[in-house]
C-alpha cells in the first residue's frame, strides 16, 4: 500500500450526507479496495428513559477535526486500510436524523470492519463534542456511557489483526 492510496477525510458539518455518494467517492478509482465497511449513527427518540425531542451538538472547530484525524491515523497504523472517512454533524438534530458516518476501506473485510469499529469506539469517547438533549423535563448535557468506555477498553493494548 502506498501513501498515495491513502484517503482519509474528516468533515464536521450541519448538513446531512448521502451514504451512497460518500462511499462512491471513497472507493473512486482504487481497484485495490475489496471491502468498504460503514457505520451510520442516528439520533434516537429515547435516551436514559426520557423521550428526546432534539439533540444539539457543539464542537471546537479545528481541535475536533485534528482529534478525529488522529483517531483515523491510529486505525491506519493498526490495520492496512486504504482510507477512512468520518462525517459528523453538529447543530440541532431531530430523532431519525443521521448524525455520523464512519467508513473504512481495505483489501479485505476483516481489516475494514476492525478499523471502522475502532474509529467509532474512539470517536464516541475521545472526540471533543458536547451533546445536549431536549427532553420533556428540559435540556440536559449528555456524558459518554459506561458501555462506550467498555467498548474503548477492548482496543487498549490489543494487537493489530
Amino acid at each position: 500500500m502506498s501513501e498515495g492510496s491513502q484517503l482519509n477525510q474528516v468533515r464536521i458539518q450541519t448538513e446531512d450526507f448521502d451514504l451512497t455518494t460518500e462511499v462512491a467517492r471513497l472507493r473512486a478509482a482504487n481497484p485495490k479496495i475489496g471491502a468498504v465497511v460503514t457505520f451510520v449513527g442516528a439520533v434516537r427518540d429515547l435516551n436514559d428513559g426520557a423521550s428526546v425531542a432534539e439533540m444539539e451538538l457543539e464542537h471546537y472547530p479545528g481541535m475536533t477535526e485534528q482529534s478525529i484525524a488522529a483517531i483515523i491515523e491510529q486505525a491506519r497504523v493498526r490495520w492496512p486500510t486504504f482510507g477512512a472517512l468520518v462525517i459528523h454533524r453538529v447543530g440541532p438534530l431531530k430523532p431519525l436524523d443521521q448524525i455520523v458516518l464512519v467508513a473504512a476501506t481495505a483489501a479485505h473485510r476483516g481489516e475494514a470492519f476492525a478499523a471502522c469499529e475502532f474509529i467509532i469506539d474512539y470517536l464516541k469517547t475521545d472526540a471533543p463534542f458536547w451533546k445536549k438533549e431536549v427532553t420533556p423535563d428540559g435540556a440536559r448535557w449528555v456524558d459518554a456511557r459506561v458501555s462506550d468506555d467498555a467498548a474503548l477498553a477492548k482496543w487498549q493494548g490489543a494487537a493489530s489483526t
